[in-house]
């Protein structure tokens, strides 16, 4: 594996004075990276669903808007995480952006044809900026120590609440912006998405330099060379519960926060109107806080009293958000509640579960099963927004909440096969 002309001969494995201050330096870009993309998801989670319900006709499809963007994100995280691996981080975070431009000038002309599969197409696309978020958390840790994996990972998941909760709030400016530019009804905030992603783009192939990916794998080969510590052993159990920790909390957010909207628009018999857009657009922010602002504190946690701990603190909150949901379900002030609540309890269970990940995996293994891990929890955001609309309009909003449950059950049953032996 070999680098750019930047980043061969800048050290030698040998200087951890040199990699720390590399490794801070990176954690900033990564973090600013971070905020600019948090912009089109913002935008897409605030948006996506009550432009799936007008141009679809049908509650029960509104899901999908957020499921094409999940399963974007799944289709795309192992190509990316592949190259990462072969060409590092920096090509793959940027290539992972501009597919996500792409995506969100194809949802706005597909507004403006009135066209639903283009809407789910262009949503699709705009899952690969999802993607390189998520590997970006991933890249706070190349370099990273074992007494800073989690805080490293938890500053660039936090970076993200900046843009995430702005996004949803410019509906507002969206709408002047989009009438001077001519936009579609509601696309107005993808103008500020549009010039985001591109500054993202131009971040991390200018300021990601060393790449750490690349370096961090020259850095243990000349430790191992050098005859230094043994390499950490593989622990693949603890990897797959990781795995499955994540996904099954990232499944469970999105089906309620993905039904959300939807669920709200009803509560307060609105029509897509202004006034109900824009509490709908302040609760997602709220939610969006939730699952960003405090992930340093969990990612501490996680440092100091273990990862496993901090997923079950994760599930326990997971518990408390759904049984919110279910029992104030016709309660606008409740769902908020529940919604920043089931934002905290995703943020806990990511952060540790990823840091979890990290370190059971080998450095053989370690890219792959980030891939691999990416790729579920995508997957199963995918479907948990698909058979939201369906369950929704079964039993309630309160029975989904209720059926969600199931999964926090299993990842709490099954915590013990993450236990270091």
């Amino acid at each position: 594996m070999t680098g750019t002309a930047a980043d061969r001969g800048m050290i030698d494995g040998r200087d951890a004075v040199a990699v720390a201050g590399i490794q801070r330096r990176t954690v900033t870009v990564l973090a600013a990276g971070q905020v600019l993309g948090g912009l089109a998801f913002g935008a897409t989670v605030s948006l996506g669903a009550v432009l799936a319900q007008q141009l679809s006709g049908q509650d029960a499809l509104s899901g999908l808007a957020t499921a094409g963007v999940t399963l974007g994100t799944a289709i795309l995280a192992i190509p990316l995480a592949r190259l990462a691996r072969a060409r590092g981080r920096r090509l793959a975070l940027s290539v992972g952006m501009l597919i996500a431009l792409v995506g969100v000038i194809i949802v706005v002309t597909a507004v403006r044809a009135a066209s639903f599969p283009l809407l789910l197409v262009g949503f699709g696309l705009i899952g690969s900026g999802q993607a390189a978020n998520l590997q970006s958390r991933f890249a706070a840790t190349d370099l990273a120590t074992d007494a800073t994996r989690g805080r490293d990972l938890s500053v660039v998941v936090w970076a993200t609440t900046l843009g995430a909760v702005l996004g949803p709030n410019l509906v507002g400016p969206g709408a002047v912006v989009g009438d001077l530019l001519g936009m579609p009804p509601l696309t107005g905030p993808f103008a500020f998405t549009v010039v985001a992603q591109v500054l993202a783009v131009i971040l991390y192939l200018a300021a990601l330099r060393p790449d750490p990916l690349l370096l961090a794998a020259r850095v243990s080969a000349a430790a191992a060379s050098a005859g230094g510590a043994a390499p950490r052993p593989d622990r693949p159990v603890a990897a797959r519960y990781a795995i499955f920790a994540v996904a099954g909390a990232h499944g469970v957010m999105v089906a309620v926060m993905a039904m959300t909207p939807v669920h709200l628009l009803h509560l307060m018999h609105g029509e897509g109107d202004a006034a109900s857009i824009t509490v709908i657009g302040f609760t997602i922010s709220l939610h969006i806080a939730g699952m960003y602002a405090l992930s340093p504190v969990f990612g501490i946690l996680a440092d100091r009293i273990g990862r496993v701990p901090v997923i079950l603190i994760g599930q326990g909150l997971l518990l408390v958000s759904l049984l919110t949901a279910a029992l104030g379900q016709d309660s606008t002030a409740a769902v908020t509640v529940a919604l920043v609540v089931l934002g905290l309890g995703w943020s806990a269970s990511t952060v540790a579960g990823s840091a979890l990940l990290t370190e059971a995996s080998s450095v053989a293994l370690r890219t792959r099963r980030q891939g691999r891990s990416d790729l579920t929890m995508s997957l199963v955001g995918a479907a948990g927004a698909i058979l939201a609309g369906v369950v929704l309009g079964l039993i309630g909003y309160g029975g989904l909440a209720l059926v969600a449950l199931i999964i926090v059950a299993v990842v709490v049953a099954l915590s013990p096969l993450a236990r270091r032996r």
